[in-house]
């Protein structure tokens, strides 16, 4: 009994075999000992010894071998020849086996063989006290397998979830978290450490954008809906500040009696989906209104220069077709940038490269833009020394107009606009555009380069624009194989600087 409680108290197949086969071995006075078990394919192989050494192992497969296709194996003087032969093969003088069946019902895992060098030959008694412990082995045997079984779809479940390229949570009625993949916790900057053992509604609480709890209040475990779909979405901010868009799509597991055991969520993360929604939403927005505004004044201009009662003197006639031609380019500058925009979008920009003076550019391009504005002064200070550049002429001088556009737009009380250009290093030259202008938050900083994004004050919508100026420079200079940047503080002004490499 102790030896049975022993061995079902254990579910490591190995030392439980070693446990079993010492047991038998000291209960029947034996000198050594063997158990084999079956393998999927029938054949049977040896698990575990004792008294043996290893190498003579293999050398005493003729005991077992066939074993199953006889009648009476265990009690024939067959078994007696089988172990003489094995001794003398082994070097190792065993003169008494007994073997016995392991099994489960009908069908034998294996085989049991105590072996005695010394001394009388084993009895009936000894046959039947091994008998008794064979069926205790054969179950713990039995039990320690399906335990090594579940273990290992266990950890190939484990290894599935936390391997999963979606997020994984496992709850349980109660809504405390049991599971947390890696997925999730890089997804959402929560460990598991942090997450496993506390309510999801507060490691995971998802908000509307009116900043509404949707786990407090519209929680589908807590309020299954009619159609039976569990799922839920909202923004998660995370520690770092960054806002990101869950969906969950929780899967109950039921138990008999029909009562939830668990749930297990399915996390992904919508943030690029809805900026792409949200996207489609402001190209609508910036087509209706955009180019709606400069399409109105030019057919209102025309209408009325058309009138037949109205007698228009050449003054007249000239500012009304002047304001056509200005937003008749207003609205070319519009539709080219967004044919721009797409054909970046899909790769397709081409350069027409050739060696440039930059200084020159840029002095060129602030000439220009000089004459738009009496409110700023615009100075240029470029290192004496900057060797050419290899880039496209017409794209570069977009980019160099667009920046210092910009500068003039948004400083609107004017003010001081500094453009330099400096050598970074021997392959590298580095120019800054400096205002004295409203400036950027951190937060828009990284998101101004992005298509249609524009920065939300009132100077912004105040001012007329598409939001791709900013893409369309940042695509142009990467296309370059150089970078653009910002640094920024609110009310301070901004300055823009790009780093283009040097030609050959």
């Amino acid at each position: 009994m102790e030896i049975s409680r022993a061995m079902n108290a254990r579910l490591d197949l190995s030392s439980l075999l070693k446990l079993s086969l010492k047991s038998a071995v000291e209960i029947l006075a034996g000198q050594a000992g063997l158990i084999t078990l079956r393998h999927d394919d029938g054949s049977f192989a040896p698990r575990a010894s004792i008294g043996l050494p290893l190498q003579a192992v293999p050398l005493f497969e003729p005991l077992w071998r066939d074993l199953e296709d006889e009648n009476n194996p265990l009690n024939s003087q067959d078994i007696s020849l089988r172990l003489a032969l094995a001794s003398r093969a082994a070097g190792v003088p065993m003169r008494h086996i007994v073997a016995l069946p392991l099994k489960i019902g009908d069908e034998i895992i294996g085989y049991i063989f105590i072996f005695r060098a010394r001394g009388a030959g084993f009895s009936a008694n000894d046959r039947q006290v091994l008998s008794a412990f064979a069926d205790q082995s054969a179950i713990a045997v039995h039990n320690a397998k399906l335990y090594q079984q579940v273990s290992a779809e266990r950890e190939r479940l484990n290894a599935i979830i936390e391997n999963s390229g979606d997020g994984v949570m496992m709850i349980n009625p109660y809504r405390i978290i049991q599971t947390w993949n890696k997925t999730l916790a890089n997804m959402t900057g929560i460990s598991a450490e942090e997450a496993i053992g506390r309510p999801c509604y507060d490691i995971l609480n998802l908000k509307t954008n009116q900043d509404v709890s949707v786990c407090h209040t519209a929680c589908p475990i807590v309020n299954p809906p009619e159609d039976g779909g569990f799922y839920a979405e909202g923004l998660h901010r995370r520690a770092d500040g960054i806002s990101i868009h869950l969906a969950d799509n929780y899967s109950p597991q039921y138990n008999e009696e029909g009562q939830p055991t668990q749930y297990i969520a399915n996390v992904r993360d919508m943030t690029r989906l809805k900026e792409a929604e949200e996207l489609k939403q402001t190209l609508l927005s910036v087509i209706s209104h955009e180019l709606k505004t400069p399409v109105s004044i030019i057919k209102g201009y025309a209408d009325t220069l058309a009138r037949e009662d109205a007698n228009w003197d050449k003054e007249t006639l000239a500012d009304g077709l002047a304001v056509i031609e200005e937003e008749a380019d207003r609205l070319d500058r519009l539709i080219t940038n967004l044919l721009e925009a797409s054909r970046m979008q899909a790769g397709g920009l081409k350069l027409k490269p050739s060696y440039l003076n930059l200084a020159d550019m840029t002095t060129a391009a602030v000439e220009k833009l000089q004459a738009t504005t009496n409110k700023h002064t615009i100075s240029v200070d470029f290192s004496s020394d900057l060797p050419p550049i290899r880039g496209d002429f017409e794209r570069l001088r977009e980019v160099l107009t667009n920046l210092i556009g910009n500068a003039i737009k948004y400083s609107p009380d004017g003010g001081s606009i500094k453009v330099e250009g400096r050598l970074e290093n021997p392959n590298k030259i580095r120019l800054s555009i400096s205002d004295e202008g409203i400036g950027i938050a951190p937060a828009d900083q990284q998101r101004i380069f992005d298509r249609f994004h524009r920065v939300d004050n009132r100077l912004s919508r105040q001012t007329p624009g598409t939001g791709l100026g900013l893409y369309l420079v940042k695509s142009v200079i990467e296309a370059h194989s150089g970078q653009v940047g910002v640094n920024s503080s609110p009310g301070q002004g901004s300055t823009f600087w790009i780093e283009l490499p040097i030609g050959e």
